[in-house]
This record gives structure tokens, sequence and C-alpha cells, in this order.
């Protein structure tokens, strides 16, 4: 090839440089009107599913919290930690039991909650901090953070009512927000560990999802978002709801349409929104920056769940994914 091809091939690529460069700016804008929105608002974030496990996902999840501090936005996340409990306690030749879905909590099954949950929070702070974030972890015990009770369940068998003793599993009772509120004005993002306190000094292990909607409440965050391990809410026909309000959605549990695991999700985001949180969010946790792309994109990856039907989200379920 002569010096003429050469030359002609280094201004093709160059060309086609600057268009890779200008979409990557026409991304930035099309954020900018979610940017403006947002800044100085809280999000709190529920961390759990197959983006705990898979180390990509778990680089991309701290990357999009991080993002979300730079441009003005106060992330607080809530983890769980289940499957690394259960696998811990069954190295231990422990043996786990549940009852409604909830593991049975006696005071060596508890040490081991803690121990996990310990752990996970710490490896978030340094996935967080490695990304140029500044992150804290923190126990509901700290500050008394999260105010908790004994959980009582129902059980019924041969057609009798009864309660059954699940130990020391709890409820959150209160949420004391000072804490979070101080490490945000400071610039810091809680990571917080679903155990709370309870009267007397007891230790409670609380469902995570049930803490990151209390806590939602208690600072009246603009947003609640829940990763899990599914698209979001499907419809009776098999597809992906985009957007829904509450009282499709009490409707659609009612009909058996959502069902299992589920359900303790959407009624969470129901409780959120009742008790002052703006939108709520069951996104795909498997979907790299799933975050940024549910917050800053008008298509999101999940299902947002509102109070009422609004025009953002009749405009979102005409977009479809």
């Amino acid at each position: 090839m002569g010096h003429a091809g050469e030359r002609l091939l280094m201004a093709h690529r160059s060309a086609e440089q600057m268009q890779e460069l200008i979409a990557k700016a026409d991304v930035l804008l099309d954020a900018l009107p979610y940017i403006r929105r947002y800044s100085g608002k809280t999000m709190v974030i529920k961390y759990g599913g197959h983006a705990m496990a898979d180390d990509e996902l778990k680089e991309s999840f701290a990357q999009d919290i991080v993002l979300l501090k730079f441009v003005g936005i106060n992330p607080v996340i809530v983890h769980g930690g289940g499957p690394q409990i259960g696998q811990l306690l069954k190295q231990l030749g422990i043996e786990s039991q549940f009852v409604r879905g909830m593991r049975v909590t006696d005071a060596q099954t508890m040490d081991v909650v803690e121990m996990v949950l310990g752990k996970i929070s710490k490896e978030i702070v340094s996935l967080i901090n490695r990304h140029g974030g500044r992150a804290v972890g923190l126990s509901g015990k700290d500050g008394e953070l999260i105010h908790a009770k004994k959980l009582t369940v129902e059980t019924q068998e041969a057609g009798k009512i009864g309660k059954v003793d699940i130990g020391l599993v709890g409820e959150v009772r209160a949420i004391n927000p000072a804490i979070i509120e101080s490490l945000d004005r400071s610039d810091f993002i809680p990571v917080i560990a679903p155990v709370g306190v309870g009267e007397h000094g007891e230790t409670y292990n609380i469902n995570a999802d049930v803490v990151a909607g209390e806590v939602a409440k208690a600072l009246r965050a603009e947003k609640l978002i829940l990763l899990t391990d599914v698209e979001g809410i499907r419809g009776a026909d098999g597809t992906l709801i985009p957007a829904i309000d509450v009282d499709r959605t009490t409707q659609l549990i009612r009909d058996g349409v959502i069902s299992a695991g589920m359900i303790p999700k959407v009624e969470c985001c129901i409780e959120a929104l009742r008790g002052g949180a703006q939108k709520t969010h069951i996104i795909d946790g498997r979907v790299r920056h799933a975050v940024l792309l549910e917050i800053f994109t008008h298509e999101g990856v999940g299902t947002e769940v509102v109070r009422q039907p609004t025009r953002s989200a009749v405009a979102r379920k005409r977009v479809g994914r």
C-alpha cells in the first residue's frame, strides 16, 4: 500500500473513532436530565442475588455506586447474604431449617449470620473504595440504626392456626436515620447489614428487602431499588411490565399472577411507597451496570412500581423492552 493509501486509511479510522467519541458524548447528554433531577436525592439500593456472586457484576455495581455519588446522588446500600450464610452453615455441619421461607435462627446460627454479613459488608466497602468512593460498613446495631423486635410467625396445620418460634428472626420496629444522614453529609456511602437490635440488646436477623424498604421510608428516599435475579414483574401473558401502579400490582397478587418469591419484594415496594419513598424499582441485577441503566435511561432494566399512574410511567410502558 502506498503513502496515499495509508493516509486515507488513517483518515477513515480517525473518522470512525470520532463518531465513537460523539456517541459517548450523546450518552452523557441523554443522562443529563436525570442527573439534574436526582442530584442531592437519596436512593436506597438493596444489593443481592447473582450481582453479589459474579466478579464482573460486583465490579460494575461498585462503579455504578461511585458514579452516583460523584454526580451528587446519595446512594445507601443494604445487602443480603442468604446463600453465603447457608453455605457456611453447611460447611460447619449446622442444618438449616426454614419456616415460610425464613431461616430458623438460634444463637449459634446468629453468630454465623453476623460473621458472614460482616465479611460481605467489608467486601462491598472495599470494592467501592477501590473505585474511588468512600464507603462505610454498618450493622443495624451501630448507633441503634435498626430497632427490631421478635418476628411472630403464624402457620396453619390441620385447619388450626398456630404460632411458631423461629428464634432470633426479627422485624423492624423503627429506623434511626441520623447516622445515615450524617454519613451522607460527609460524602460517605453507607453499606448496611440487615441485623437489628432489640429492646434488651438482643440481636435479630432481618430480611434484607424489608430493611431496605424501611430505610427508604425513614429517609423518604427518591428511589428504592431492589436488585434481583429476574427481569422484573411479568403480566399474565408472561411479558415484562415496564411500569405498574400499586392498585394494579395488588390485583396481580390477588389473581396469582405475582406469586412465590416476588410477592414479598412487591409488598416491600408498596410499603415503601406508602411510607414516603417516591418511586420503587425491581430490576435485573444480572445485567452489567443495571443501576445506572435503571436511573439514567428512559427504558430501564426492570419494573418501576409507583403509587399512581403518571405520565412518565405511561410513557415508559409505551416504550417497553
